[in-house]
């Protein structure tokens, strides 16, 4: 036997073990202590704990627009939104954070207007919020919606905005229903919703699910992280109920990003793909440069800049085939710019819509 002293980590031990063995022990006990722990991030700090909120009371909400109080609602405890105003109520739910993860709760709305008054229901859960609800992302639920017998109504069951510059109107008009979708709801009945938030992408499931109702790639809020809040409108009550918002660790993004640079571009319609390069100059908020492939050369680009996420547009040409007549179109791209890549929805209006995702040329 020979006698081998084996050091780990400035404790020492010695064994009388056959040499082979030794030094195999002594290695898998180097690589079983070099493994990461799964449960950190990249930062070497555990994510928070799951966070739980029953709502059977309201201690835990910072109300905005009209009253929470606690009720008992279809056979549970839970917590009713209602306003008098004109305008929607937004409660905070204090101590709440999220980035990356998933946020279930249970939602039910009781609609109190008058027949004949045509409301479809609007409840629904906003994240990465700022207390006050002046900036969330937030998906709603329009239950009547679902029901109706005109497929554009249906077609506006649940929708995602992001306030205060995100709205429905403008999502709707400016990217049709890439936004909203029909999904199987009804009124008065609780629904379980589950948000799932990975980076920029957040995907909305009911009922259990595992296909998502809506979808929504490159989120349009400010922050990418914030707190959660319960969301209802007037001339109904909302109900809410059994909050749980769970974390994972948070993709490696950071808003802020530059647009400078010249970019190779592709953008990926329900026509065909089609590619280009992007040469673009920020100055404050506002972006200028070219565009050089598909729909022509050296067209000029315009737009904004908002803390790395950019909407951009220009004018070129297009062709049905090599022989047919050019005709004039506006395409219009927005999304975010992640360090030297790029990527959200890309329309030439009235001829494609897709997605375009783009990297920078390095220097």
């Amino acid at each position: 036997m020979k006698i081998h002293r084996v050091v780990f980590f400035g404790s020492a031990f010695s064994c009388q073990l056959e040499s082979r063995f030794a030094l195999t022990l002594a290695l898998l006990f180097l690589l079983l202590a070099a493994r990461p722990c799964r449960s950190q991030n990249s930062s070497g700090v555990a994510p928070p704990a799951q966070q739980n909120f029953a709502l059977t009371d309201t201690a835990a909400l910072s109300v905005v627009g009209g009253k929470a109080e606690p009720v008992e609602y279809l056979g549970r405890r839970a917590v009713r939104l209602t306003t008098e105003a004109k305008s929607d109520i937004f409660a905070y739910v204090n101590g709440s954070s999220i980035q990356d993860g998933v946020i279930e709760v249970d939602i039910a709305v009781k609609i109190t207007t008058p027949p004949g008054v045509r409301m479809p229901g609007f409840t629904g859960l906003a994240f990465r919020t700022r207390p006050g609800g002046l900036q969330y992302d937030m998906f709603y639920l329009r239950p009547r919606n679902a029901q109706s017998d005109d497929q554009a109504m249906r077609n506006h069951s649940v929708q995602y905005v992001a306030k205060p510059d995100y709205d429905w109107y403008p999502l709707r008009r400016q990217w049709p229903w890439v936004y909203e979708s029909w999904a199987d709801l009804k009124p008065e009945t609780w629904t379980h919703v589950k948000i799932e938030i990975h980076g920029r992408t957040a995907q909305l499931f009911l009922n259990g699910s595992n296909s998502p109702s809506l979808v929504v790639n490159g989120l349009k809020g400010e922050d990418l992280r914030g707190g959660v809040a319960l969301w209802g409108y007037p001339g109904e009550e909302s109900y809410f109920s059994n909050l749980q918002i769970s974390h994972s660790n948070p993709l490696p993004i950071k808003n802020g990003a530059e647009p400078d640079g010249i970019w190779h571009a592709v953008f990926a319609s329900d026509y065909g793909r089609f590619e280009g390069t992007m040469k673009l100059h920020r100055d404050g908020t506002k972006i200028a440069g070219t565009w050089s492939g598909a729909f022509g050369k050296e067209l000029a680009v315009t737009g904004t800049w908002r803390d790395g996420y950019v909407e951009l547009s220009f004018t070129g040409g297009w062709q049905e085939d090599a022989t047919s007549t050019l005709v004039p179109v506006v395409a219009r791209l927005a999304g975010w710019i992640d360090d030297d890549k790029a990527a959200g929805r890309m329309k030439v209006e009235g001829r494609a819509d897709g997605q375009w995702s783009a990297i920078r040329e390095k220097d």
